[in-house]
């Protein structure tokens, strides 16, 4: 499966399409439906089936879990919907997603999504003290 839909509160999702194609180049594949401070449920909900209305199968990328997005979409599934619902959406999750893509093979894209959260102060800490004892 290689379409991906990313879903948030305010522009994030269309930004973060936006960042990605700056690394990654045009990414067709990829749809964003973001849920505006004037917009309520029924606004997003309509946007996201208009999206998602020619699509056969997709995942979805949330940004929130217990956002109105991800809550949004939760009761779709709930009421007999059928796409995978990921909630954490984050810049090295959705590169995992399209390098899976490119290469044709599943990505564990929730797993570098937890990898690449890191306290860079403890890399640079942990790095001087072996340059010291070189």
């Amino acid at each position: 499966m290689n379409n991906l839909v990313l879903t948030s509160h305010g522009n994030f999702c269309t930004e973060l399409k936006n960042t990605v194609e700056m690394i990654m180049g045009p990414q067709e594949n990829i749809y964003t439906v973001p849920l505006l401070a004037e917009e309520g449920e029924q606004e997003f909900l309509a946007k996201f089936a208009k999206e998602t209305s020619t699509l056969e199968e997709y995942i979805v990328f949330s940004d929130l879990l217990g956002g109105t997005p991800c809550n949004v979409l939760s009761k779709k599934l709930m009421t007999g919907a059928t796409f995978e619902l990921y909630a954490g959406m984050n810049l090295p999750m959705v590169i995992s997603f399209i390098n899976g893509t490119l290469v044709g093979e599943a990505s564990d894209f929730v797993g570098e999504a937890r990898e690449n959260i890191v306290k860079v102060n403890e890399i640079i800490e942990t790095d001087i003290f072996d340059e010291e004892d070189e």
